[in-house]
């Protein structure tokens, strides 16, 4: 993984900054396994980060290559955070078929974490990566 990506939008750097600082961190990771698996992915292109939502989002404005991924913690479960999917893609369904209970996720929208658990880095790279892709990969079916 490379250094931290700076921000360049700083609604999101505030609302980074309002995590608390354990949080942040993972949510920090986060941002940069996204930022990662697009200068990685050849026709992803450059990310929009912007909030959707309130939520840091990650969108392929560029290229419209993939489909918008957002994250977020929210007080009410403060011991778990999220990567959000749009629900009317199969994404998180394809992440089941592939990676069974590997994660834990939220309907047809999310991968949940866990505070204290560590991520499957490299299965959760490739998730990113679906989503970063999703409208390449329909285009070629």
């Amino acid at each position: 993984m490379q250094k931290t990506k700076p921000f360049q939008n700083n609604a999101v750097k505030l609302k980074f900054d309002s995590y608390p600082e354990d949080i942040k961190q993972r949510m920090l990771f986060l941002r940069q396994l996204i930022f990662d698996a697009a200068e990685s992915t050849q026709g992803v292109g450059s990310l929009e980060e912007t909030l959707k939502w309130s939520e840091p989002s990650y969108i392929t404005s560029q290229t419209k290559s993939g489909s918008t991924i957002r994250m977020d913690w929210k007080p009410s479960k403060p011991d778990q955070y999220a990567m959000y999917f749009n629900c009317k893609t199969t994404l998180v369904d394809s992440f089941k078929e592939i990676f069974g209970d590997l994660f834990a996720y939220e309907g047809n929208r999310s991968i949940i974490f866990q505070k204290n658990e560590i991520l499957p880095v490299t299965e959760l790279s490739y998730c990113i990566t679906m989503a970063l892709t999703y409208h390449l990969a329909k285009k070629h079916k």
